[in-house]
């Protein structure tokens, strides 16, 4: 692959600061995304097809980089960084032409003789600003779908994983010109230059209270936004449920990137009937796939760090408190903190005040709550807010329609975690205080897409009803009121 001729920033040395090149990228996309505009599935998708293939070819350095960031296990970075990124790329490749065929609606009466449909026309600039637990997947996902819309991006990943940052900055360089699509590292000072900027759109994963950040600043220019948030997703496992299957999948998904994962469970209902049995499954599980004992976790392969030692003091401080309140640690409770290690741990009996109770976890701590009537559950759940995910582990499926029916939630899965994200056909976003605005596949072109709306008139007849107001005229609005509203 050749890499494209790059617009050079009017800089007046290689080291400029990241604001001003952010700013001159901002400008320079101005003129690509007019052109871009009129651009045609194929033009788009042959932008697609080399971000695609760069993400391929740079899959070994991707995978050094997460290890060198936050020791993350090759087989998690191919699953949740790189698969997803393809995933997304392919879809759009085979989807694309159909996404973009304007759609046709049909007309009332009234409007005979007028042809309606809607055109899905670019926004523009978009701005994708990603975080650190998931990089590549966050940063590269989003730019799919913008490209695919017609977009120009200018994308601005975290700096707390900045061996990723490196590459993602090498992977973007070397496919786009800078008018096209720019990537920039920095901290927070960059985010808030870039957030100042009139931006058609904006693309932000973080958390809520972030997202609440970014939704004031796009406010300033009315920019339209995506949020992709967070909150305390539960999991409730019934009496009904596939205990052993219901025990290894949390396993997974819970401790899975060492528990810094927006969907994962947070915390879990476990009905008291087989809640014992449930906790030996778990337990036994966590052995088999991370190791016997302290040590053996410690040494695990397949367990990545948190990613720095604030965020490592963070979830220490969390497990510390349950403690203190009289929580039980069922299993795990070792911290490492000159390491950033926190072991899988598993906790029972805490106090409805306990910090870990209200604030996203974002780690490998999960509280264990034995339930006996659903309907305490659903009101738990109901009284916070509403999270990003919830999961039902059951066969009794007029129980799992209850809790689905009485709860809201971004996503749901039943007798399965985290699946929904990874499902191309689906749309994955919150609502409310998880997040603004759906992702994936069509529903993530449609949020990067104007849906325009052209009314093609070839008859017109409501110059029927244009003044002077007549009783001619004030009669047909009498019989079009009465025989077609």
């Amino acid at each position: 692959m050749n890499a494209p001729l790059l617009t050079p920033f009017p800089a007046t040395s290689a080291d400029c600061a990241p604001n001003a090149q952010a700013l001159a990228a901002f400008e320079a996309q101005r003129s690509t995304a007019l052109n871009w505009r009129s651009s045609t599935a194929d033009e788009r998708i042959e932008r697609i097809r080399k971000l695609r293939d760069a993400v391929q070819a740079a899959a070994p350095a991707i995978r050094a980089a997460a290890a060198a960031d936050f020791r993350k296990p090759e087989v998690e970075v191919d699953l949740t960084e790189i698969f997803t990124v393809v995933s997304e790329a392919n879809m759009a490749i085979r989807r694309l032409k159909r996404w973009m065929k304007p759609t046709r609606v049909g007309f009332s009466p009234l409007m005979a003789g007028t042809q309606g449909r809607i055109e899905y026309q670019s926004r523009g600039r978009c701005l994708i600003i990603s975080p650190w637990n998931y990089p590549v997947n966050l940063s590269f996902c989003p730019l799919v779908l913008a490209l695919a819309a017609g977009n120009t991006a200018i994308v601005k990943p975290s700096e707390m994983t900045p061996h990723l940052s490196a590459e993602m900055q090498k992977i973007i360089d070397a496919t786009f010109a800078h008018d096209e699509v720019a990537l920039f590292q920095g901290d927070a000072e960059l985010s808030k230059t870039l957030l100042d900027l009139p931006f058609d759109h904006i693309f932000f994963t973080g958390a809520p209270a972030l997202g609440k950040v970014v939704m004031a600043a796009a406010s300033r220019h009315l920019t339209s936004v995506t949020l992709e948030l967070g909150g305390k997703s539960p999991t409730i496992i019934d009496a009904s449920a596939d205990l052993k299957a219901a025990a290894h999948n949390v396993c997974w998904s819970k401790f899975m990137n060492n528990g810094q994962t927006c969907i994962a469970p947070d915390h879990l209902f476990v009905h008291q009937s087989v809640a014992d049995r449930f906790l030996d499954l778990l337990r036994e599980r966590l052995t088999e796939v991370y190791g016997k004992d302290d040590e053996a976790r410690f040494g695990s392969p397949d367990l990545a760090r948190i990613v720095n030692a604030r965020h490592t003091s963070r979830v220490r401080r969390l497990l510390d408190d349950a403690r203190e309140r009289g929580a039980i640690v069922v299993a795990g409770g070792d911290v490492r903190e000159e390491h950033c290690y926190v072991s899988p741990t598993i906790l029972e009996r805490v106090p409805a005040d306990a910090a870990i109770l209200q604030e996203e976890i974002f780690g490998p701590l999960l509280p264990v709550i034995r339930f006996g009537e659903l309907d305490e559950v659903i009101d738990r759940i109901n009284a916070g807010e509403k999270p990003l995910a919830l999961y039902v582990w059951g066969q009794d499926r007029a129980r799992i329609r209850r809790v689905l029916d009485r709860t809201s939630s971004g996503g749901a899965c039943v007798n399965n975690t985290v699946v929904h994200a990874l499902h191309p056909l689906l749309p994955f976003g919150g609502v409310n205080n998880s997040g603004l605005g759906s992702t994936h596949g069509e529903f993530g072109f449609r949020a990067f897409s104007h849906a325009r709306a052209i009314a093609d008139t070839r008859i017109g007849l409501v110059k029927m009803f244009y003044p002077p107001y007549t009783e001619r005229v004030k009669r047909l609005i009498a019989m079009t009121l009465r025989w077609f509203a």
